[in-house]
This record gives C-alpha cells, sequence and structure tokens, in this order.
C-alpha cells in the first residue's frame, strides 16, 4: 500500500520506525512533569494549597474536553503538501516548550492562592500543545502500519521512548538538581531539595530544550513519507462546524472506541491519582531520600526494555485485549501490598537498604507490567481506526487519538484534584519533613488513597472487556476495506500481508 512503512527495509533499519518511536519523548516529560511533579511543585514552591493545584487541573481539561476532538478532527481533514499531520505538529513549537519552561520558571512574581491562575494558564497552554504534536504524530500510526500484530512493534518502541524520556530527566532531576549523588566522598549536584523553586526552575528549562528538539526532529524525521501517504477529499470547513461536529459524533459512537475511551477515563483516574502522590508517598510514607528516590528511578530505566520485548510476544500469543487485562489485573494486585505491609509492620525498617530494595522490586514490576498493558490499549486504539473506516468511510485515526489523549488528560487533572484533596485531608499541607510524619497521617493516606486507586483500577479493567476487535476481525476489516478501493483486490494478497 502506497505510503506505508516498506517492508523490505528491516524494522530497526527503517528510519520511520525511530522518528516515529522517539517522538513520545516530549509527551513522556510533559507526563512525567504534571504527573509526579506539578502538585508538590506548586505546593511547597509557589504555596498554591493542594485543593487548587487540583482545580486548575481540572479547569484546563474542559478546554480539553472541546479543543481535543476539534483538533483530532480537523487534522484527519486536512490536505496539505507536507501531509494531514505535520502543519499541526510543527505548530506546537509555538506552545508547548515555551509553556513548559514557563511553568517552572515563573515570568510572574506569584505565589500562594494568586498562583493559581498562572498554574492554570500554563496548564492550558501546554496541554494544547500536546494535543497540537502528541495527537497528529501518534495518528500517524494507522497508515504506517497496518499488520495487527506489528503495531505492537512500533507502539513498544513508542511506550520505550516515553517512559525513558520522562524517567530519564526525573532521574538526573532528583540526582544532581533537586537531590545530590555521592560517590564514595565525593558529592556531585545542587540538592537544592523539594521546597526551593531552583531545581524546579532548571528542570523546566532542560525539558523545554529536549522537548524542542524532539518535536524539530521527529517533525522533519517523518514529513517525507507522511506527505506520500493518501490524502482525504473532505476537507474541514469552519464554515461548516455543525456537519463536523455530526461527523465527529458519528465516528466517536464506536462501541470498540467508546470501550477504551471509558477504560481511559477510569484507570486513568487512578493513575493520575497515583502519580501526583507518588513524590508525597515516597518521601514522607516510605521516608526515602531524594538519591534514593532517583535510585528506585535508575531501576525503572530497565523497565521499557524488557516491556518491549515481551509486549509483542504476549499480544501474539493471546492477543492485545486479554493481554491487557492480564498485565493490568497483576500490577493491580501488587500495588497496595507495600502500603499494607508498612501499616501492619510486614515491612523492613524504613529508611533501610531492605526497604528499598523491596520497594524498588515492586516498582520495578508494576512499570513493566503497566508499560505492556498500555502498548496493547494503544494497539487496540489504532485497530479501530479501521474498524470505524467501514462503517463510516472516513479514516478518524486524529480524532480517536486525541480524544483518547483527553482521557490521558484526564488521568493528572483528575488524579491532582483528587491527590490535593488527599494531601488536605490527610494532614500534609503542613508537612515539610519526615520527621513530622506520624503513623495516624500514613493511615489516613492509606485509607483514603488506596480503596478509591483499586475500585477505579478493577472498573477501567472491567470496561476493557466490553472491546471486541480481535486479529481476525481485523484482517476482515482489512479485507473489506481493500475490495471497497478496489474492486480487483485479490483476496490472496490480504492474506499474505497479515502474516
Amino acid at each position: 500500500m502506497e505510503g506505508q512503512a516498506s517492508r523490505a527495509i528491516p524494522l530497526f533499519r527503517n528510519p520511520t520506525f525511530w522518528f516515529y518511536g522517539t517522538s513520545s519523548m516530549a509527551y513522556g516529560i510533559k507526563d512525567n512533569a504534571f504527573s509526579y511533579l506539578l502538585l508538590i511543585y506548586s505546593n511547597n514552591c509557589l504555596g498554591v494549597p493542594g485543593y487548587l493545584s487540583g482545580l486548575a487541573l481540572a479547569l484546563a481539561m474542559v478546554w480539553d474536553a472541546f479543543t481535543d476532538p476539534l483538533l483530532g478532527h480537523w487534522s484527519d481533514k486536512s490536505n496539505t503538501r507536507i501531509g494531514r499531520r505535520h502543519p499541526f505538529m510543527y505548530t506546537s513549537l509555538l506552545l508547548l516548550p515555551g509553556g513548559f519552561y514557563a511553568l517552572f520558571n515563573p515570568v510572574l512574581a506569584v505565589s500562594g492562592e494568586e498562583a493559581f491562575i498562572y498554574v492554570l494558564i500554563t496548564a492550558i497552554i501546554i496541554r494544547t500543545g500536546v494535543t497540537l504534536f502528541e495527537v497528529p504524530c501518534t495518528a500517524l500510526l494507522p497508515d504506517l502500519v497496518k499488520d495487527y500484530d506489528e503495531r505492537n512493534r512500533w507502539l513498544s518502541l513508542r511506550h520505550l521512548f516515553a517512559w525513558t524520556g520522562g524517567n530519564g530527566i526525573h532521574l538526573i532531576n532528583f540526582f544532581f538538581w533537586i537531590g545530590v549523588l555521592e560517590i564514595g566522598s565525593l558529592t556531585f549536584g545542587y540538592g537544592y531539595g523539594f521546597v526551593s523553586p531552583e531545581g524546579y526552575a532548571i528542570y523546566g528549562t532542560v525539558g523545554a530544550l529536549v522537548i524542542t528538539l524532539v518535536i524539530i526532529t521527529a517533525s522533519l524525521g517523518t514529513q517525507r513519507l507522511a506527505a506520500r501517504l493518501p490524502q482525504p477529499t473532505d476537507t474541514f470547513k469552519i464554515s461548516e462546524m455543525f456537519t463536523e461536529m455530526r461527523q465527529i459524533g458519528e465516528s466517536l459512537k464506536n462501541r470498540n472506541f467508546a470501550a477504551l475511551f471509558l477504560y481511559g477515563l477510569a484507570l486513568g483516574a487512578a493513575g493520575g491519582l497515583g502519580a501526583a502522590l507518588y513524590l508525597f508517598n515516597v518521601t514522607y510514607f516510605f521516608e526515602f531520600t531524594a538519591q534514593e528516590i532517583a535510585l528506585t528511578a535508575v531501576a525503572v530505566l530497565f523497565a521499557p526494555p524488557v516491556a518491549s520485548f515481551f509486549a509483542p510476544r504476549i499480544g501474539k500469543k493471546i492477543g492485545k485485549k486479554y493481554g491487557a487485562i492480564l498485565c493490568l489485573l497483576a500490577r493491580l494486585f501488587l500495588y497496595p501490598i507495600p502500603y499494607i505491609a508498612v501499616l501492619n509492620g510486614f515491612w523492613p525498617e524504613l529508611r533501610s537498604g531492605d526497604s528499598l530494595a523491596i520497594y524498588t522490586l515492586f516498582i520495578y514490576t508494576e512499570v513493566v507490567l503497566g508499560i505492556m498493558g498500555g502498548v496493547f490499549l494503544d494497539s487496540m486504539m489504532a485497530d479501530i481506526v479501521e474498524d470505524s473506516e467501514r462503517k463510516t468511510t472516513r479514516r478518524s485515526e486524529g480524532l480517536f487519538f486525541a480524544t483518547r489523549a483527553f482521557a490521558g488528560k484526564f488521568t493528572s487533572a483528575s488524579g491532582i484534584l483528587g491527590a490535593g484533596i488527599i494531601v488536605s485531608a490527610a494532614g500534609l499541607d503542613v508537612v515539610r519533613s519526615v520527621d513530622q510524619m506520624t503513623m495516624a497521617i500514613r493511615f489516613d493516606i492509606a485509607t483514603f488513597f488506596l480503596p478509591l486507586y483499586c475500585a477505579l483500577c478493577l472498573l477501567g479493567i472491567g470496561l476493557i472487556n466490553l472491546y471486541k476487535i480481535d486479529r481476525e476481525s481485523h484482517n476482515a476489516n482489512l479485507e473489506a476495506l481493500a475490495k471497497r478501493s478496489d474492486p480487483e483486490y485479490d483476496k490472496e494478497i490480504v492474506v499474505d500481508e497479515t502474516k
């Protein structure tokens, strides 16, 4: 098929494979910052109460609810000489890097409740920039790769770089900017700590520079092939907005998409809750230092390659849906064990080497399982494109991935909102050192957090089961679309191409 990534080139020697995969580093850096750092940064450095930090992200999400599907649909129906997606990807340079820098390097002197407005505005700028780049870039996949199992390999690489980019800068931050790296009697880094803005400012500057480089490199690297992909004949018309909104509604009525979207909202809220509380928990609940937190990040760096190795093989063996359910259920089983063990006296002594080692093993295993589940679910989303095209005659990959991105943004917004409430309710707003922690505060954190987290995860996993596309039905969709475009289509060709 014209424009599809060539099968004659070995996958790991295909430049498009690498440009597409590494592009996810921009999203990984942003997502890591919003999920793990934003709450503790805005609370400790800007003085924004926890519940207001969450409210800022929740309000930004209202903006996303409108703009994400619209921008995704617009990219589906764009027709330019550089392809459908790339004008949006280049436009993101005007918003995403600058917004990320300004969030951690305030250009205005703000503090306390007035900083709430600043966080809200920069969050909207960053989220819009993410939509402009991440959604069109991800939406290239269904055109680049048609095969049911091959899509898992491409998305495995994408998840590998998303995690490596986000976790890599997270590791450097905790070793050199917020924390320090100690090797014998030598000390490297600034060690500004969690309550000083200087470390976050360096983080924001470096993150913005890396995001800029990734956007430029990935956009230029995929542009030539994207320009050869089929262009839509029915283009986006602002003057016919009612028709455009009707078409968006038609595509989003797909039942398989609804299953994954609702899963994204449920499990995304759970993941956002856990991520937003992560630094509070590891710092105060488990009493790890910044250097020890960085050591767990070192271990997690080895999780994406392992997940990328096993995900395509598991998907080929049992299918994407059951692979996702299996991985996510196993992760959910492991998640609450360290918290329960600490509260019941089964955990090694806090601040001990055994405590750090066992916690790191739990985190490593959970991340491997989580990445594999994410690979399967993204690949399942790509398979919806042909299922929808067969029913609507339109390719809507941008719309689907944009709406999925909204569910992902719901992760950080709802998570920070819930985490901010828990921080305030458990009394963490006034805690600035581990010496101020008590078992009563730990019990309150676990009581507020774990039941809600586990319930949301179970709901999301249950929703995955409503998804019905498997390898056979996907190949049937490809065959039907090929026959529609070419009456002389030979069925045997499809069989050969989808093995």
